[in-house]
């Protein structure tokens, strides 16, 4: 008989983080069951360092840069019947993970963090990022009829089943937005997840506001011109092979 509980996978894109990677790995729960590291040209210890705290972590060697094509990457090496994105500075905490899990083993297809939900926070965003987050984030809701709290948070979880349809085609930290457009237009069952965004300890962000907030307003209006998928393109209802039909419950309405 096959177990109830399915199987994990983090996916986390790295640079450079070699400092903050004991504090991730010392936070990770024991229901995941496989870690992948996409290494994006670090010139630190970064994979020696991941492969001494996770004997088995799947490392790939990331050929192009940025944010979206790294968890592309991962998102296709994956195993795991539910895959949950991490940043590896810290600033995403592993400890979560059995939440995002609970949303998606109680009827969602995708589960987002939201740092505005009751229950979450940020240590780490300024004024100047949460105004424009917020103001992203309502322009979306009204292009796309979401109801989204929190639109550029990069934790995120769903069944390994959506990769192939929320077809990620993006390089740097817009990945989040597509993806939660693309989610939304499939028709996917969204639960949104109380999420406390802590400081990143070691390094400086690579993300430059005003720059990919640029990028993520081209992608906000390149998603609105595009062909409004299909059932048939891999909505919420047209499942995977046997292995997710099988470890999966039966999908149940969650209110984002």
């Amino acid at each position: 008989m096959l177990s109830l509980r399915p199987s994990v996978t983090a996916v986390i894109p790295a640079r450079n983080e070699a400092a903050n990677l004991p504090h991730v790995f010392a936070r990770m729960p024991g229901i995941v069951d496989e870690v992948v590291l996409v290494d994006g040209h670090s010139t630190d210890d970064t994979v020696r360092v991941a492969r001494l705290l996770w004997p088995d972590v799947h490392v790939i060697h990331q050929e192009g840069r940025g944010k979206g094509e790294a968890l592309a990457l991962g998102f296709a090496a994956a195993h795991g019947d539910i895959i949950v994105m991490l940043d590896a500075d810290g600033s995403t905490d592993p400890a979560e993970i059995p939440q995002f899990v609970a949303a998606l083993t109680g009827g969602a297809d995708f589960a987002k963090g939201s740092r505005y939900k009751p229950g979450g926070g940020s240590a780490d965003i300024t004024p100047w990022r949460s105004g424009g987050n917020r103001m992203l984030n309502g322009l979306v809701n009204a292009l796309f009829g979401t109801r989204y709290t929190d639109l550029c948070y990069g934790y995120n979880a769903f069944w390994r089943d959506c990769v192939g349809p929320l077809d990620v085609t993006t390089a740097g930290f817009e990945v989040e937005t597509l993806m939660n457009i693309r989610a939304a237009r499939l028709g996917l069952q969204i639960a949104e997840v109380p999420s406390h965004e802590q400081e990143r300890l070691f390094g400086e962000s690579k993300l430059h506001p005003v720059r990919d907030g640029l990028r993520i307003l081209r992608t906000i209006a390149r998603e609105r011109l595009r062909r409004a998928p299909s059932r048939q393109d891999g909505g919420g209802r047209h499942r995977g092979g046997p292995r997710d039909q099988d470890r999966r419950p039966a999908p149940e309405a969650v209110a984002a």
